[in-house]
């Protein structure tokens, strides 16, 4: 008997679960997964019509997937760690954590303080998309590998999902249109590399410059870290902006576009636990460098952030910054270094200072990554040499510095100051709220 042919057959049952009092228990006993017959059809009912109330289209943005379908669902962003830990021990086969039980309180809490079917049911979609959506975003086919039915004697069997990746019959995932958006939603800034043109990533330090930058056209912004440290009276690169990074992600989120982050080298924080936190918020992609105040980090230190990164949150673009060209290092370093980081996950290689159209070339064609450079060599040969992402990094934050001097000394001895947008047009720039 094959797949097909065991999930479409009534015989083999799931599972069944009975409702413990509370914690993981409780939710595997109220919830179709585990059901069948007359509590199966009910919660499934529940299910469907939960996941019909759903604008599917506005899935796909960037971020955690499972953040953004808790947001759908009427629950907040910041519950997605809460479902991790729940899905870490959801499989009845799996032994239940007291961190899982805990976090199902809070998820229940934040959908009400309710304990019942409707709260189990909704639960439910976030903790069941949790390691799919991973899953698929990381490459893995199919996101779930086996499911389990036991058979009329008895026994457990382990059944293979490699032909039917969403199941099938009577327990098939009600949730493909949504589980595909999430997905496509993850993968959209990664798409933008791979565009027929380069793209062009300005870099803002707050909520007005990257709002006048959108409002030019723009179709992603990244931050740069110099000028969200500087706008608030601090060093760069000392690990000191971790709260203003934070705050400023949080504000650009919603923006209609996606936006990546400068996160140095983690900002003084866990760069993985940073990370987590951004993709939550509903960042897309961040920047992560090996350069420190003293040199390089070994590279098997840049490698090793990259991964844990990775593991945190799959979905974010990790664009790897080697700076051997800021650092005085050897440039054959350069090479060396990226494909380590490559290796070990990053989505992408930035080489800021680096302008030897041979060693340009070479990179791109040994690295099945973009390549990300500042624009300081002309648009059209990075083109030809097969750059992906031109970066202005601190570039656009000093010449509004400068243009804020040469104006104001301009006032000073009589002459006009033109070419500057009106108070109205600045003032109509806001972001959109929830």
């Amino acid at each position: 008997m094959d797949t097909t042919e065991i999930l479409r057959n009534p015989e083999y049952v799931v599972p069944v679960q009975q409702p413990g009092d509370r914690g993981v228990a409780w939710l595997r006993g109220m919830v179709p997964r585990f059901a069948e017959g007359g509590g199966h059809r009910r919660r499934r009912t529940i299910a469907e019509r939960m996941l019909a109330e759903i604008d599917v289209e506005g899935l796909r943005r960037p971020g955690a997937p499972v953040a953004n379908l808790a947001e759908a669902v009427g629950l907040p962003r910041a519950a997605a760690p809460d479902v991790a830990l729940v899905a870490a021990c959801y499989q009845p086969h799996l032994p239940v954590s007291a961190d899982g039980d805990e976090a199902v309180a809070r998820l229940v809490a934040a959908a009400g303080g309710h304990w019942d079917e409707e709260t189990a049911v909704r639960i439910s979609l976030l903790v069941q998309a949790h390691d799919a959506t991973r899953a698929v975003i990381a490459g893995q086919e199919p996101p779930v590998a086996t499911t389990r039915r036991v058979a009329p004697d008895g026994s457990e069997v382990v059944v293979g999902l490699a032909g039917e990746p969403f199941g099938a019959g009577r327990h098939a995932c009600p949730a493909r249109p949504h589980a595909e958006a999430l997905v496509d939603g993850a993968r959209a800034f990664r798409r933008m590399h791979q565009a027929e043109d380069l793209l062009i990533l300005p870099n803002a330090w707050d909520v007005a410059s990257a709002l006048a930058l959108v409002e030019a056209g723009f179709p992603a912004i990244g931050t740069t870290s110099l000028g969200v440290a500087a706008a608030h009276g601090l060093p760069d690169a000392t690990s000191s902006t971790r709260a203003e990074t934070l705050e400023l992600a949080r504000r650009l989120v919603a923006l209609p576009v996606p936006v990546t982050v400068d996160i140095e080298y983690g900002l003084g924080a866990d760069p993985a636990e940073l990370a987590g936190q951004l993709s939550v918020l509903g960042v897309a992609g961040v920047n992560l460098e090996d350069g420190r105040p003293g040199g390089l980090a070994p590279t098997t230190e840049g490698a090793r952030l990259i991964r844990s990164v990775k593991r945190a949150a799959p979905e974010l673009f990790v664009n790897a910054r080697v700076d051997t060209y800021w650092r005085d290092s050897a440039v054959q370093e350069t090479r060396h270094r990226a494909e380590s980081y490559v290796e070990a996950g990053a989505d992408g290689v930035f080489v800021p200072g680096l302008r030897e159209p041979e060693i340009i070339r070479d990179l791109v064609d040994h690295l099945p990554v973009p390549i990300n450079l500042l624009s300081q060599l002309p648009l059209r040969e990075l083109r030809d040499l097969g750059v992906r992402r031109v970066s202005t990094g601190s570039l656009l934050f000093r010449a509004a510095i400068q243009a804020t001097v040469d104006a104001a000394a301009a006032i000073r001895t009589g002459n006009p100051v033109a070419g500057v947008p009106t108070y109205d047009e600045v003032a109509a720039r806001t972001l959109r709220r929830s």
